[in-house]
């Protein structure tokens, strides 16, 4: 390590010494004078011209002392000014600064009281920013007596100011707060910095008068020179750091925001290369952000296209939003992007100095989409809000109370002999069609269609209902109403009816299938009973169980009656029914009293 070279230090013992030899002079005069005084005692002169000469000598080492002293403590004044000033300068902190400036002043200039007052720089206005005793203690507010007069005048003319007794200073006659403060020596300088007025540095002294002289003045002007810029360099710097804590926070906001917009976004430059992207579009890339950056788009996007970079061209070229769908294979598997691809603008003009890719991966609403063209064969219209917001794909199992309908095509097998192939479909799907839309219209579940038979279900977890029983009765009234309104319009010969069964009881529903193709449907008492009631009901006839009639009575009549089948079922007695109560409310969809009234009579 090489030796650090040390400053020369002062021969602090000089000036004692001077003062011992001027002390040591006086005794020798003090000495020849009493020999003298002896031996003239004794009748011998002798001439005085050494005492002369020795008072002369005293008198050049007690002022050399005297100047010696002085030099000294001036030169230790501006080594403490320069070491200061090195330490304040290297200092970011306003405050910091302000109060290293100000203890310096009080130590230079044995003031007994030291104030900085700085310009504000919001409002302009001068504030006493820092406040000192003789201990560098804090003011407290009652001590603070301060001549403004004195102040104002530095910050008007930028000049110092330096008054050894200033109430009897002729400048200042008249200020009462220099005359009632009994302010005697006061000095005040300007803090400069860039050739702006940015404070001033005044400190004062109420005892003493002449403690202030040029020489401080000197001092202190030159210090309140170094020390403005060290405030400056300061503020700037607070500034410097105030922007930089504003841009990382409008950065880290941004991030923030871009991070977490479910889109994936990707800029890219000019010449094709990936400038920046968010987490979604690192996910959807399956590649972390620092495998993507600088890379040509080429080489990272999956499945790069003919369409996507004419596409991204178009854009360059023509400064326009393109949008294009993109089915790309990735990692995933078969996925299905929506692009939006628009210009990268600078601020300053409308070129585009790149382009934003803003990716959305519509797999799973493409899918469910095709789910629910799918399940539109089963449900109604009026369901698919509410099975929006399910999940298709996950829909679990449950065991619940359903109320099942079975409806089933009296004489179709001998009526489908007399008819060729294509009029035979044609007739049967308008019966079909009639029992599917009477269950759609009570917001039921079109279960299956079986040859001539429809089966609906009603308090699914597709279509939850409290009043499943009601709804159900009500579509098979509706059911019987439609068939004899379509009687008007067919042949006397393609004529047919329906057999309904209604049960209320519990099933267990779910999707059923293999992967190639699954369906949602019921198994249990439900589906199996009301297929037994079905057989039960002659053409037109609506037969229902005991469960469903505890929950229909107090709205439609029914007629006891003993089933033909059971099937094993416990079934001691079913219910046909009549048709709807008089005075009794079905709810906002009621079918037409004459109607009902018709649907009631023994012909059906």
């Amino acid at each position: 390590m090489a030796d650090t070279q040390q400053p020369p230090q002062m021969p602090t013992d000089v000036h004692g010494q001077l003062r011992q030899l001027g002390r040591n002079v006086r005794e020798l005069v003090d000495v020849i004078r009493t020999q003298q005084d002896s031996l003239r005692g004794r009748g011998v002169e002798i001439q005085s011209v050494s005492a002369l000469g020795l008072n002369a000598l005293k008198n050049k080492i007690d002022k050399l002392a005297q100047d010696f002293g002085g030099s000294q403590i001036e030169l230790l004044q501006l080594r403490a000014l320069a070491d200061t000033t090195a330490l304040i300068t290297s200092k970011l902190d306003v405050d910091e600064v302000l109060n290293q400036v100000m203890d310096t002043v009080i130590r230079l200039t044995s003031a007994e009281r030291g104030y900085i007052v700085l310009r504000n720089q919001d409002t302009g206005e001068m504030e006493f920013r820092v406040a000192r005793g003789m201990a560098q203690e804090q003011l407290d507010n009652s001590e603070f007596i301060v001549s403004r007069t004195i102040v104002n005048r530095v910050v008007e003319s930028g000049e110092p100011i330096l008054t050894d007794n200033a109430s009897n200073d002729v400048r200042f006659q008249g200020h009462d707060s220099i005359i009632g403060f009994a302010l005697r020596s006061i000095l005040a300088v300007p803090l400069k910095s860039r050739n702006e007025l940015m404070g001033v540095v005044y400190c004062d002294n109420r005892v003493l008068a002449g403690l202030f002289r040029q020489h401080e003045l000197n001092l202190l002007t030159a210090f309140a020179d170094q020390a403005g810029v060290a405030i400056d360099n300061a503020r700037l710097f607070a500034d410097a750091r105030a922007q930089l804590n504003e841009v990382t926070s409008i950065r880290d906001l941004m991030e923030n925001i871009f991070s977490s917009v479910a889109s994936g976004i990707m800029t890219v430059s000019t010449d094709g290369r990936v400038t920046t992207l968010n987490a979604t579009a690192e996910a959807l890339l399956g590649a972390e952000k620092g495998q993507v950056l600088g890379r040509l788009l080429p080489d990272i996007f999956p499945d790069y296209s003919k369409a996507l970079a004419n596409s991204l061209r178009n854009v360059l070229t023509s400064n326009r939003v393109e949008r294009l769908e993109h089915t790309p294979q990735t990692h995933y598997g078969k996925r299905h992007w929506n692009i939006i691809i628009s210009p990268l603008h600078d601020m300053k003009d409308d070129n585009a100095q790149g382009i934003t890719l803003v990716i959305d991966d519509l797999t799973e609403t493409k899918s469910r989409e095709t789910q629910l063209m799918q399940v539109r064969r089963y449900v109604p219209m009026a369901g698919l809000d509410r099975i929006r917001a399910a999940d298709l794909e996950h829909i679990q199992v449950e065991a619940r109370e359903v109320t099942a309908i079975f409806c089933d095509v009296r004489g179709f097998t001998s009526f489908s002999e007399k008819l060729q192939p294509e009029d035979l479909m044609r007739v049967i799907n308008r019966y079909l069609s009639l029992a599917s839309d009477a269950v759609n219209l009570y917001e039921g579940i079109v279960d299956k269609y079986m040859g001539d038979a429809v089966t609906g279900l009603y308090n699914t977890q597709l279509n939850p209902q409290e009043d499943h029983a009601i709804r159900c009765v009500r579509a098979a009234l509706s059911l019987v109403s439609d068939l004899y309104a379509q009687h008007e319009v067919l042949p006397e010969d393609q004529r047919l009816f329906y057999g309904i069964g209604i049960h209320t009881g519990q099933a267990v529903l779910g999707n059923v299938g293999g992967a190639g193709r699954e369906e949602f449907t019921a198994i249990g008492e439900a589906m199996e009973i009301s297929k037994v009631l079905q057989e039960n009901a002659g053409p037109g006839e609506i037969i229902i169980s005991q469960a469903t009639f505890d929950q229909v009575q107090a709205m439609f009549e029914c007629e006891p009656r003993t089933p033909a089948k059971t099937k094993g079922y416990d079934l001691p007695v079913v219910y046909r029914l009549m048709g709807r109560k008089k005075g009794a409310m079905t709810g906002p969809l009621m079918i037409d009293p004459e109607l009902l009234a018709l649907l009631a009579g023994d012909d059906l």
